[in-house]
């Protein structure tokens, strides 16, 4: 017998957090899901992989591996209930440390990733405010490094920039005060307010853009296929790449937001409008940004396919400021456009927060609001001592690359590996998903999370570390590279290590999974059907 929280009888551990209901856990995890990469990394990447013709490998990424790694995800937080810690050790039948290892290898990439994350939205917040004046005049690209972020040499300064330490400290102060009020009354709140804010925002921005001058040249850039690429395997790595990333997927987000989904709430059919209300906001971006660049062709009397900075932080910091200053009503254009990549970050960064407060707070017995404040103090004064200096810029480049490219990655070959190939518990998540859900999954999303995914993501990762390893990346020192690079997952590993070997306030092993399972003989693993 179980009792709703997933604890047995005889404990003192409050009862689990939840969402109020469907809308609520569909909201947030959209909330997370729509980042800053769906605006500033979906539109270059498929201008730079074929075009209209790259939404072909994106749609098939999207079915074979993003939607189910998404549904591996909820059935472990749902049937574990706990964040990634907790749930992969009550997973374990065996080695439960080294699950639950893996668990704390994902809370500490959403930590670092969490620290320079909050930079940006900074950065986003302080630009929101420039838009009103227009205050980067007329060489945008010299305000954002030199004015602005006061760009140094690569190394580790403590000189910091009052322009960006100020939006910081705000930016933290709100995510700790949303952290603090708890799941419902936190997270989903907030989620509710600025999710359709987001989009309402972001659909005005896009049909302003429609009706600039040269806009529909850069949707014809945007969208003329070129069916040449799908002969590139590079372009279904993006593809993949691209569905991987923006899901929010197998770095503990959607492990921790499914644990709070009661015990018998639908899982598959809202996980279906997170990846495709994911997918529709991204192609939104994508027509709202070349619909703008289009513009900017026109003004300069150029090609799309001259035109420099069209993804990442130069297109949002640099490109989208220099278009803004040449339209018609530009400031107002301007407070949209970044007015809607604060509110895209910032519902991501809770998502990442909750993360790493619900491992602490679960492994250490803590209270929700103690939690919050502990975690995002700690997190402030480390994110601020990093990427609120003069080597801010530098610095999160480079640890962005690492962990997401090797960090996340790594953890999500190690999850399906682990979870699907040694503890052979795809049938046991298979089961949970079609018992608790309207939509019921079969054997194909069994294959697609124990065969393709680990193919695919195997590749990725070995291919990245070849990458770094040979050609190092964005021209910077190899000792940087070893110290903001690789340094940031030995750090991640050794953070792993050490929360791992130390004891719970109270052990989580007491558990039994609700529905029960039988695995049948062949599902068991080898060692267990001997005894």
């Amino acid at each position: 017998m179980t009792n709703p929280g997933g604890l047995r009888g005889g404990t003192s551990t409050p009862p689990r957090e939840a969402w109020t209901g469907q809308v609520g856990f569909i909201f947030a995890a959209i909330g997370s899901a729509v980042g800053l990469g769906n605006i500033w990394r979906f539109p270059g990447v498929a201008y730079e992989n074929g075009g209209g013709a790259f939404l072909i490998p994106y749609l098939i990424a999207l079915v074979t591996a993003g939607i189910p790694i998404l549904f591996l995800d909820y059935a472990i937080g749902h049937r574990f209930r706990g964040a990634p810690p907790q749930a992969f050790r009550r997973m374990a039948r065996r080695g439960r440390s080294s699950m639950e290892s893996l668990g704390w290898f994902q809370v500490a990439i959403a930590f670092v990733i969490t620290l320079y994350y909050t930079a940006v939205i900074a950065w986003a917040l302080s630009y929101f405010v420039f838009s009103f004046d227009l205050r980067w005049g007329d060489d945008p690209a010299g305000f954002f490094t030199t004015d602005y972020l006061q760009v140094s040499d690569p190394g580790f300064s403590l000189e910091f920039v009052p322009g960006v330490l100020i939006p910081l400290l705000l930016v933290w102060v709100a995510a700790i005060t949303v952290l603090g009020a708890g799941v419902a009354k936190g997270l989903e709140r907030a989620n509710l307010v600025f999710l359709p804010l987001l989009v309402v925002a972001f659909l005005i921005l896009v049909v302003r853009a429609l009706f600039l001058d040269g806009a529909a040249e850069g949707l014809n850039a945007f969208f003329t296929p070129d069916w040449n690429a799908l002969a590139d395997p590079a372009v279904w790595i993006a593809a993949y790449s691209q569905i991987f990333f923006s899901l929010s997927i197998a770095f503990g987000i959607m492990v921790t937001y499914s644990s709070y989904r009661r015990r018998r709430g639908n899982l598959t059919a809202p996980g279906l409008v997170v990846a495709f209300g994911n997918s529709s906001f991204e192609l939104l971006a994508g027509i709202g940004v070349f619909a703008t660049l289009g513009f900017m062709a026109f003004q300069q009397g150029t090609e799309i396919s001259e035109l420099e900075g069209l993804t990442g932080v130069g297109l949002s910091f640099i490109t989208f400021p220099a278009i803004v200053s040449q339209m018609p009503g530009g400031p107002i254009f301007g407070a949209l456009f970044f007015g809607s990549l604060t509110l895209a970050g910032f519902t991501s960064l809770i998502s990442l927060l909750q993360v790493v407060s619900a491992a602490v707070q679960e492994k250490f017995g803590f209270s929700v609001r103690g939690t919050a404040v502990g975690v995002g103090i700690v997190c402030a004064i480390l994110s601020t001592l990093i990427f609120s200096t003069t080597t801010g810029l530098l610095a999160l480049d480079v640890t962005d690359n690492w962990a997401n490219n090797i960090g996340i990655v790594s953890s999500a070959v190690l999850m399906t590996v682990l979870v699907l190939w040694v503890l052979r518990r795809g049938g046991e998540l298979r089961a949970h998903l079609s018992a608790v859900s309207t939509f019921r999954v079969g054997a194909i999303w069994q294959t697609l999370v124990t065969v393709l995914a680990p193919i695919v993501l195997g590749y990725m990762l070995i291919t990245q570390i070849v990458t770094l390893v040979t050609d190092g990346y964005g021209g910077m020192p190899a000792w940087y590279l070893l110290i903001f690079g690789w340094g940031t997952i030995a750090l991640i590993i050794v953070l792993a290590l050490v929360l791992t070997l130390t004891p719970w306030r109270q052990s989580p092993d007491d558990f039994r999974a609700w529905p029960p399972y039988e695995p049948s003989e062949r599902s068991r693993p080898r060692s267990e059907v001997k005894r």
